[in-house]
């Protein structure tokens, strides 16, 4: 299983000039070794690019996406490095949906499809990331 991030996603379906290629490559890649997954917050994130969930829905489905709930160890694990996070001096108030998604693909010990690096990186460094060099 892979989790997918949303901005792959999202590269796709607008047909991002700079991104779009490489996620669709990646996507398609990926696929061929891995059943392709998102989560609740990924889904979340989606929505704004829709009218209607079931636009979503069958989109997700097309796509072969499996979505996958966020274990409860993955929430306490996004919540302790959202701490860590505060502490080191970053200046969001909220527990950011990058924290929940690192901390699901981490517990679940699951590598994550992103081109968004740093936090991850920064916060979750035992998550394997299929990322542009």
């Amino acid at each position: 299983m892979l989790l997918v991030d949303t901005n792959v996603l999202i590269d796709v379906f607008e047909d991002d000039p700079e991104w779009a290629d490489w996620s669709i490559a990646q996507l398609r890649a990926q696929a061929q070794i891995h059943e392709l997954a998102i989560n609740a917050i990924v889904y979340a994130e989606l929505s704004a690019a829709f009218e209607r969930f079931e636009e979503l829905d069958q989109v997700v489905s097309t796509l072969g996406l499996v979505l996958l709930e966020i274990p409860r160890p993955a929430l306490f694990l996004a919540g302790k490095a959202f701490v860590r996070y505060r502490k080191a001096g970053g200046s969001k108030s909220n527990v950011l949906p990058d924290f929940l998604i690192g901390a699901h693909a981490a517990v679940d010990g699951m590598p994550l499809l992103t081109r968004d690096v740093r936090r991850y990186r920064s916060w979750f460094p035992g998550v394997t990331l299929v990322a542009p060099r």
